[in-house]
């Protein structure tokens, strides 16, 4: 721009005004809160409030503390690294969370994920913690929330949905304590447990399938209330439904004592827990470099070992927090941004600390939800409630069975496995059932990591396959005695459909003498695309056929007549087409062959 234009000092005054309003924005009082969402409901806090936020706290604390410990072991790590995972995460995100529901913890997705890392060294899950708060933080910093829509729900639904497998396929070896390993995948942990079926174990057995049905008839064991019911009876009721809310936590507790009772009578017929180291982690920087079968590895050699696939964990920790946090918010909006900063503190900050990725938990939030937590103070109690069952009461865990915790896992992930979407999908897009059906796939057959990126793939493959083969509506009509046939043009049309829409336009031309293109859903269309419906509408013409497009946005307009002078003639616009039908007049061979010519 010349230094003498006029427009000079009012744009500078523009722009200057623009980063003026952004800093403001940025910097003002309201956006610091907005960071530190602890600052705006702890003003309003009440007493009403912290007796609500107690009694869920305590109710989603019973459930952490058996489901921290078996992550814990699905993942190939000490019981109390769990426990660890469930009360910093609490605590950061007390200050951070902007949804009072979610309560953040090991979740079992993230567990299986971090298993074959774990199989090296303990140290790697304690990095993956760091790192993935490093990377979450970043994402939410820059404001890249948005990346995650290109991530579809068929995608997620199906990686959830590969991971319950893998998750529950894996606790066969503990549910029927059989020997060998559990595998890595859905497909290879099945095979492990048919070729060692003949090492079951009968008490086990019994003790593992006993827990699922005891967990299976609590969930569905409710006392109605009505308005006719007498005021003890509700009481009575409102107890059981918080003891059916804490029905995990029963359950642990009823094995635990029969267990211990039955090792003071001589007997040991489970396999138990043992020994969990209790008391405070071993504060300090999480590590980054350890020994690997005699072997030290630096920073750069643990790094290698994540590989491209260590990026799962972040990636799947921020969907499963931000999904669950959508679920739970009703009509209220999410701030992904904010959603983001608290799961990267949660993990950045319980790093150092001796925990593994956490996020956050649907089962644990369904429960945070329906015990009526009020604020986000609700994990600070059932951190404090965890904080105590590892300092306090390690030495209980002893005498919990393994086959327990495997049914109690299994439950949970019943929940999880979304088959009830392959009908939604067959009746209204076979399509995104495909994608659905390959990333379970791939997951269950090769890998979750494998899996998401083979939904993402397919998915990319789809929108592709979309935009290069769009559907064209077609109606057939009569106006008066003529013949008429229209096309839809709906969406973007881009490159990738040039031959297929002028295909589809010459084959449909064929049973009609006048042709209308009906733009009035078009968005936009591509100089290639344009230039090839020319093509087609003039070699028509030449045939005897007679076009209309109706509707068209004045830029395509200008498009169309840019790419052939005159073309212009065939445009018409109204509420009907009817009236231009009746008027249409008939182009002459000269006017055809002209059109041609300047094309």
């Amino acid at each position: 721009m010349d230094e003498d234009d006029p427009r000079r000092p009012l744009l500078g005054n523009v722009k200057h005004s623009r980063l003026r309003r952004t800093a403001s924005r940025l910097c003002s009082m309201e956006s610091w809160k907005r960071r530190l969402p602890i600052t705006i409901w702890l003003p309003k806090y009440s007493f009403e409030y912290l007796l609500r936020d107690a009694i869920a706290g305590i109710t989603v604390g019973l459930t952490s503390i058996p489901q921290g410990i078996a992550y814990a072991m699905v993942a190939g790590l000490p019981p109390q690294v769990g426990l660890y995972s469930s009360i910093f995460p609490g605590l950061m995100y007390m200050l951070f969370g902007s949804c009072k529901d979610v309560t953040v913890g090991p979740t079992a997705i993230l567990s299986a994920l971090l298993a074959k890392y774990v199989a090296k060294s303990a140290d790697f899950a304690y990095l993956a913690s760091f790192l993935s708060g490093c990377f979450i933080m970043l994402l939410g910093i820059l404001q890249l929330g948005f990346l995650l829509d290109f991530i579809s729900t068929p995608v997620i639904s199906g990686f959830t949905t590969a991971a319950a497998m893998q998750i529950s396929a894996s606790q066969l070896k503990s549910l029927f304590r059989i020997s060998g390993s559990s595998g890595d995948t859905f497909i290879h942990a099945i095979i492990n447990f048919f070729k060692n079926i003949k090492t079951v174990q009968l008490w086990d057995t019994v003790l593992g399938i006993s827990t699922i049905i005891a967990l299976l008839l609590l969930k569905r064991a409710t006392i109605k209330v009505t308005d006719s019911t007498s005021p003890a009876m509700a009481r009575v009721a409102g107890g059981w439904l918080y003891a059916v809310r804490a029905r995990n936590a029963l359950v642990v507790f009823g094995a635990a004592i029969l267990a211990y009772l039955l090792q003071l009578r001589g007997h040991t017929p489970f396999a138990l827990t043992g020994k969990i180291d209790g008391g405070l982690p071993d504060f300090g920087p999480p590590p980054f470099h350890t020994v690997v079968n005699n072997q030290t590895l630096n920073f750069d050699d643990m790094m290698t070992v994540f590989g491209g696939e260590g990026i799962v964990i972040p990636l799947v920790a921020i969907l499963e927090s931000i999904a669950i946090a959508k679920a739970f918010a009703g009509s209220s909006p999410v701030d992904a941004t904010q959603e983001m900063i608290a799961i990267g503190m949660c993990n950045l900050v319980s790093s150092f600390a001796q925990s593994m990725p956490a996020t956050g938990s649907f089962t644990r939030t369904a429960l945070n939800h329906a015990s009526g937590v009020v604020t986000p103070a609700g994990c600070f109690f059932k951190a404090m409630l965890v904080l105590l069952a590892v300092t306090l009461l390690s030495d209980a865990f002893y005498f919990i069975p393994r086959a327990t915790l495997a049914g109690i896992i299994i439950v949970a992930m019943f929940s999880l496995m979304e088959f009830s979407i392959m009908g939604r999908l067959w009746r209204n897009s076979k399509l995104e059932l495909l994608v659905f059906v390959a990333t379970v796939v791939t997951g269950a057959f090769v890998g979750l990591e494998y899996g998401i990126v083979c939904g993402a793939a397919a998915d990319i493959a789809r929108a592709l396959a979309h935009a290069a083969r769009p559907v064209l509506a077609v109606t057939e009509f009569k106006v008066g005695n003529q013949d008429c046939v229209s096309l839809t043009l709906s969406g973007a049309l881009s490159y990738a459909c040039a031959d297929h829409a002028g295909a589809r336009v010459r084959r449909h031309a064929q049973h009609a003498r006048l042709v209308v293109l009906d733009a009035r859903l078009l968005t936009n269309i591509d100089v290639g695309v344009a230039q090839n419906l020319i093509s087609v509408i003039l070699d028509l013409e030449k045939e005897g056929h007679k076009f209309l497009l109706w509707n068209f946005k004045e830029s395509h307009q200008r498009l169309f007549e840019d790419l052939s002078e005159g073309f212009s003639s065939r445009f018409v616009n109204g509420p009907s087409i009817d009236q231009h039908v009746l008027v249409s007049p008939r182009l002459t061979q000269t006017d055809v062959t002209q059109n041609i010519s300047r094309l």
